[in-house]
């Protein structure tokens, strides 16, 4: 959490920064360090839910959502994430975004991919994603999509990187919405902006990046935090 903090912090993309918990460990963690943290309820659904619940306590247009165990989240992610929102702002007379054409819309919920390896797609625990030609999500997955049915020319795969910006508008319509189906199916909380018409526009970004859930993911977490600082 202090990493994934300190990495961010300066970006001159965020008003502010935050960490929003239920936790009161982390919550007194964060005020030992003087980092900026928010109390949230523990009976959110989804982190998109809990950011809900900050919208409320914090007005904003944009919020950025950052998940606390990604230590090696780097200013380009925000960059990538944050860029189809600033191009929307340099347009003058744009109009509300669900007046817009269904084929070029401007985003209102935006995340990141990255390409990964065949063997690495096996994995549940990656997400991937495809999109179409603008880069428009169409689906994500647990399961490796594409599926590549003739064994030719194998079509890139890509992993699904969790972070996201949204419009206030966006995070009240998706904490409205009962969990989807699909949600659901397969435990991904974005399914329910898709199944639901909103649609998620999916910047792509060469660094990858791991979460930490185990002493494994741990361990090889500081190992290329300490390449990457060589």
């Amino acid at each position: 959490m202090e990493q994934v903090y300190s990495r961010i912090q300066k970006s001159p993309l965020l008003n502010e920064l935050w960490i929003a918990t239920d936790s009161a460990e982390v919550l007194e963690a964060c005020e030992k360090r003087k980092i900026p943290a928010l109390m949230t309820s523990e009976k959110h659904p989804s982190g998109t839910d809990r950011i809900h619940e900050v919208m409320k306590k914090k007005p904003a247009d944009i919020y950025v959502n950052i998940q606390g165990d990604e230590p090696l989240v780097r200013p380009e992610h925000l960059e990538a994430l944050l860029q189809p929102f600033l191009q929307k702002k340099q347009k003058k007379g744009t109009g509300n975004f669900f007046e817009k054409s269904s084929l070029s819309p401007f985003p209102c919920v935006t995340t990141l991919k990255t390409p990964i390896s065949p063997p690495a797609a096996k994995s549940p625990n990656v997400v991937k994603v495809v999109t179409n030609q603008e880069g428009w999500a169409l689906y994500f997955s647990r399961s490796a999509i594409p599926f590549n049915r003739d064994g030719s020319s194998p079509e890139t795969v890509y992993k699904h990187l969790g972070f996201y910006a949204y419009t206030a508008e966006a995070l009240e319509k998706f904490h409205r919405l009962t969990p989807s189906r699909l949600e659901q199916t397969e435990r991904l909380e974005q399914l329910r902006f898709l199944e639901n018409g909103i649609p998620i526009f999916v910047a792509e970004t060469p660094f990858d990046t791991m979460g930490v859930d185990t002493e494994e993911d741990l361990r090889r977490a500081e190992a290329l935090l300490n390449v990457e600082r060589s």
